[in-house]
């Protein structure tokens, strides 16, 4: 992707020491006299802190700076990753051996956190494409009846026929031990593509049950819901690495191409849904009352390395937040405007007025969502910068899932700074937080 004019206008922040806003007030004193942020900190891991297995330097500089002498955090912070081949205590632990502050599972948010919201999918058979721990980390989410792909190929040996080595060398039966799949879930990039592939078209197609036929006319398929679209993400290599939205594109036109139809998803989960964030934005505030903190946390950071995940997304949550502050002073204006008074309480949305996943949380306390963005990942500062933003809107390849439309505006980052330690060190600027010994 060619870096835009819009970028650039951000660019032209870079390393700069903003000016701190007029009149902000990011804490106040609790009654034993600690400082209360009213802010929270969103952290993307690869390209941010590490790259690949290897650590970025500036990240166990900058997380010192969010402890305080007992090691204990000072804001309230979560890892909010597209990764989803683990279980957050395991990731949580790699963390805390990078950083070397102590990270707590409940500081981490894998891209298939949100299901826990899902409530509705929990009991239905489903089955789980990805690497890793896939049994486990359905179940750690919620789900009590899985089925993982190498289970399916078990049970029918037939259906995986690209490598001719895992063919079946004498004919065989299916092995019918497999209830029909309800619904598909994907975690991330599996290991085996073609097998993959395969077996999910096949239940697709089949409405769960592979034992039939394909039935191409039905203008509908099983719930499928995806977690993690990032087309590329960044490692070792000095290039970006094909990432599980790389699969949904190869899933995604294998399913039209065979049907004519578009592929549809329940559910799209991981950065740069808006439905990740406000569940990181609900761990941000179970954090703060945690610690006892009674300051409304009221502004989040999202720090990321990619513009069409991390800033996107977090770009994409914040105009959410602002139109629901509008809405709801509409609201309230509505009913001065009709009592006289204004309302003795928060205005209530409207029944029926929020999404399912919103139904499941409590309503965000914060307002904005900034996006700061990093030079040590997927993000090149150096890339050809066209000179006409018109043009550069029309240059501009968009990395982000086919569901979501390209807005120029949501790929704008808020800031652009060098590495993860300048983000701190701006966040606490625009803030004015000193943070406690």
């Amino acid at each position: 992707m060619k870096a835009c004019g819009f970028v650039l206008r951000a660019a032209g922040r870079l390393w700069r020491n903003p000016a701190p806003r007029r009149g902000t007030v990011a804490f106040s004193s609790s009654s034993n006299g600690k400082t209360e942020p009213n802010f929270g900190l969103l952290f993307d891991i690869d390209g941010v802190l590490v790259r690949g297995r290897t650590p970025i330097p500036a990240a166990k500089k900058a997380f010192q700076k969010l402890v305080d002498s007992s090691g204990q955090f000072v804001v309230p912070v979560v890892f909010v990753t597209n990764a989803g081949n683990c279980l957050r205590q395991k990731k949580a632990d790699q963390l805390s051996h990078i950083l070397d502050v102590p990270i707590s599972q409940d500081q981490v948010m894998m891209s298939h956190s949100p299901l826990k919201m899902l409530r509705k999918f929990h009991d239905k058979c489903v089955l789980v494409s990805g690497q890793g721990p896939v049994l486990d980390i359905a179940k750690n989410v919620g789900f009590t009846n899985v089925v993982s792909i190498d289970q399916l190929r078990e049970s029918f040996p037939l259906l995986d026929m690209v490598d001719h080595n895992r063919r079946p060398k004498l004919p065989s039966s299916p092995i019918v031990n497999i209830p029909k799949v309800e619904a598909v879930i994907l975690f991330g990039e599996p290991i085996r593509w073609e097998t993959n592939l395969q077996l999910i078209i096949d239940v697709l197609l089949t409405n769960g049950n592979v034992s039939n036929t394909y039935e191409t006319s039905h203008s509908s398929h099983l719930p499928l819901l995806a977690c993690n679209m990032d087309l590329m993400w960044m490692a070792e290599a000095h290039s970006p690495r094909f990432g599980h939205g790389t699969f949904m594109v190869c899933l995604e036109n294998i399913y039209k191409k065979i049907t004519g139809r578009e592929l549809k998803y329940e559910a799209l989960m991981g950065k740069p849904s808006e439905l990740t964030y406000h569940y990181a934005e609900y761990l941000i505030r179970e954090q703060a009352a945690e610690k006892g903190w009674r300051t409304p946390i009221r502004s989040l950071y999202a720090v990321g390395d990619n513009l069409m995940t991390d800033i996107y997304g977090a770009n994409l949550y914040n105009r959410y937040l602002e139109e629901r502050v509008a809405r709801n002073s509409t609201k309230a204006l509505a009913q001065v405007s009709a009592t006289g008074a204004p309302a003795p309480g928060p205005v209530q949305e409207e029944a029926g007025s929020e999404s399912v996943w919103e139904s499941e949380l409590a309503p965000p306390s914060a307002t904005s969502c900034k996006s700061i963005l990093v030079c040590t990942g997927v993000y090149n500062p150096h890339t050809e910068v066209p000179k006409d933003a018109s043009q550069c809107i029309k240059e501009t390849v968009f990395h982000g899932h086919r569901d979501f439309r390209f807005d120029p505006a949501l790929v704008e980052p808020g800031n652009v700074v060098q590495d993860v330690d300048a983000a701190v060190e701006l966040v606490f600027k625009l803030e004015k937080f000193s943070p406690p010994v």
